[in-house]
């Protein structure tokens, strides 16, 4: 079983709105639903929302009446990102005790696709014993990426301040990577700017 994790819990001072309540487009669905119905889309079964910045807003943003999704916020988001990713694996583990593996992604990339998430999975289904799956786009590493449960350890050990990065250079010899040709992968939406040139 491979659940997602989005984590929407930053506080979007750049943006100077809540980057998962923007809308994602002309249409009326936000950055945050977007990006859950895109990993439906590819595979996913299973998401829980890691939400902070905004929480209130936020989880009244997604449907009620849905068991396969959650929100869970994280109370220490200030905290760093990988805050918000242990309270996602937590909550992943607390309901699932089959989980082989997590896939990951940011409501700062809100155009990832569903081939992306379709490609990424197989990859891992492909090399199940791969620490780490992710996009790559010529040079640059993007997002949605799996990591696997045998470095969730890893991940629970590793320094707040510094993030998973250290974790996920650790295992740079054996990762996986999967060549896209979508930008969606590597468009990091942060700032109003950034939001004008890609989605305006």
């Amino acid at each position: 079983m491979i659940p997602a994790i989005v984590l929407a819990a930053g506080k979007s001072s750049r943006m100077g709105r809540t980057k998962a309540l923007l809308p994602a487009g002309s249409s009326s669905e936000t950055f945050l639903m977007r990006i859950i119905r895109v990993l439906r889309e590819g595979g996913i079964d299973r998401i829980v929302v890691v939400i902070g910045g905004d929480a209130a807003a936020v989880r009244a943003s997604l449907p009620r009446d849905d068991a396969s999704l959650a929100a869970v916020e994280n109370p220490h988001y200030e905290e760093g990102q990988l805050t918000s990713l242990l309270v996602g694996l937590a909550a992943i583990e607390q309901r699932h005790d089959d989980v082989e593996a997590v896939m990951v992604t940011l409501v700062d990339l809100p155009l990832i696709s569903a081939p992306m998430v379709r490609a990424v999975l197989e990859a891992f289904r492909a090399k199940p014993d791969a620490p780490l799956v992710r996009p790559r786009r010529g040079s640059r590493h993007g997002h949605p990426v799996i990591f696997n449960r045998s470095i969730f350890g890893e991940l629970r050990r590793a320094d707040p301040s510094k993030g998973a990065k250290p974790v996920v250079h650790a295992h740079a010899a054996e990762e996986v990577n999967v060549d896209v040709d979508d930008d969606g992968a590597i468009i990091d939406i942060d700032t109003p700017e950034d939001y004008a040139r890609f989605i305006g």
